[in-house]
């Protein structure tokens, strides 16, 4: 199974503009054989806390039209936003469809970084989905620090672990090449990570998004600077 990771620079707070960087990267991804494409952490408004605590329109259900571009890219995808929860604070929110739309799973980020614990809520279950014959992990960015999280995942016969992910410049730029190929060599997994690429918030993502093999070795690598899809083969 072929699989890509995309990564973009997000206009902020704004989903219907994102949607169509997502949708165009999408069909990039499946002209290059991909079956399935991973997005960035916030991807659908940016990293805009103060955005997404202000104003609701900025939450997304799994049937929100403003996602069908996506949905219809014809590549299983896995998209990151934030939603509605049953009480006064949103989560962040990955939604997974399937190739032809349909939704598999949703995970909420069960680890929130610093400002995150302001707005967000936590989420409280793991995340689990099969395509391709391919059992997947899902995780969001401070996520993957936290071993106990990868190793349920690998435990539960996963062989492919997601992330969708934002890292700085700066300090970040080692933080990306320490925790994922580590997460590859200390697990026996798989590991796809998309990132922001430019401006994110108070943050400037670093890009080089990236796929790596059971045992850390790098499978594909996006550059620093670029809105670009990456693929590499799994399993």
């Amino acid at each position: 199974m072929k699989i890509a990771t995309a990564q973009f620079t997000c206009v902020p707070a704004d989903i219907s503009a994102n949607v169509q960087q997502m949708a165009s990267l999408a069909d990039e991804a499946r002209v290059q054989g991909a079956e399935l494409v991973v997005f960035p952490e916030l991807a659908l408004t940016g990293y805009e806390l103060e955005a997404v605590r202000a104003r609701r329109d900025l939450w997304v259900q799994p049937d929100d039209p403003r996602l069908d571009a996506v949905r219809a890219s014809g590549v299983a995808s896995v998209i990151n936003g934030v939603a509605a929860t049953e009480g006064e604070r949103p989560v962040i929110e990955t939604l997974v469809f399937g190739a032809d739309g349909e939704l598999l799973t949703t995970y909420r980020k069960q680890h929130l970084f610093q400002h995150e614990q302001d707005v967000f809520a936590v989420g409280q279950r793991d995340g689990r989905f099969e395509c391709g014959g391919l059992r997947f992990a899902l995780a969001t960015c401070f996520d993957n620090h936290f071993s106990e999280l990868v190793a349920r995942g690998a435990a539960d016969g996963c062989q492919v672990h997601l992330a969708s992910s934002l890292y700085g410049t700066g300090g970040g730029v080692e933080e990306l090449a320490t925790v994922y190929p580590d997460i590859a060599k200390n697990f026996g997994l798989y590991v796809v990570m998309a990132n922001h690429v430019g401006p994110a918030g108070e943050w400037t993502g670093c890009g080089r998004s990236a796929l790596w093999a059971p045992g850390g070795a790098l499978l594909a690598q996006a550059d620093a600077a670029t809105p670009m899809v990456v693929t590499a083969e799994i399993g």
